[in-house]
């Protein structure tokens, strides 16, 4: 059978159709293929956020802030962003007059240091320093306002005189009141003190509280290339 030229012309116009259209194809999943894998690399620099649900005056949140997270942004401070919420399992009462109570598990005294830690955190914008003044007065916080001064002088804080207006007055137990929101809004709830989330979920927390740094780097791993730092700790598996 002899086709016609006009058929010919029309059989090859849609085969160079489908030639560029599988080739435009083609095109659009290399640059998607590339767009994943870029998606998958570039969050590696991401910092993983860790939230800290803890009060001032227990023993494991104390424990856990020297020994585990101080420690850990010591050595690896590009992987870690961190998020102070001091709170633990205390409660808040709004009374008739709008007035806030707070009823804390170690007593009044934690209730004055969790609003003078609220306080701290939320003057002071750097986040080293942040870490260097919770890390100092959870080392004593037994009587809160002499651990305050003498973190202050011992890391050269040049906002104290806000801080101290911020826990002398209504604002520090309206931040310790937001921090309970969040506290309670813990899905599981804690059940812990401290507990840690990890870009906001709780994972295994015996595991993050024993080697926070084993962990940050199992989730850092798992988003591209391996930072050197978990390579030379050995903390990629």
């Amino acid at each position: 059978m002899h086709l016609s030229g006009i058929t010919r012309i029309r059989v090859l116009v849609i085969i160079a159709c489908i030639v560029i259209f599988w080739l435009l194809i083609k095109q659009f999943l290399e640059n998607r293929a590339i767009e994943v894998e870029e998606i998958v690399i570039k969050p590696s620099g991401v910092p993983v956020v860790v939230g800290v649900y803890y009060e001032a005056l227990c023993p494991d949140s104390k424990h856990f802030v020297i020994k585990q997270l101080k420690t850990t942004h010591d050595i690896a401070p590009q992987l870690i962003d961190i998020d102070f919420i001091p709170y633990g399992k205390a409660t808040t009462e709004v009374k008739p007059d709008g007035s806030l109570d707070f009823n804390c598990q170690h007593g009044q005294i934690e209730c004055e240091a969790n609003i003078i830690h609220a306080c701290t955190i939320d003057v002071i914008g750097d986040p080293d320093l942040r870490l260097k003044m919770v890390t100092c007065m959870i080392r004593d916080n037994i009587v809160p306002k002499d651990a305050f001064h003498r973190c202050v002088k011992e890391n050269n804080v040049e906002v104290s005189d806000k801080i101290q207006k911020c826990y002398s007055g209504p604002h520090g137990a309206e931040l310790l009141k937001l921090h309970g929101e969040k506290t309670h809004a813990l899905r599981p709830r804690m059940e812990f003190v401290p507990t840690v989330t990890l870009d906001g979920g709780q994972y295994k927390q015996a595991l993050i509280l024993k080697n926070l740094l084993k962990e940050v780097c199992k989730i850092v791993a798992g988003r591209g290339p391996a930072p050197d730092v978990c390579v030379k700790e050995g903390l990629t598996a």
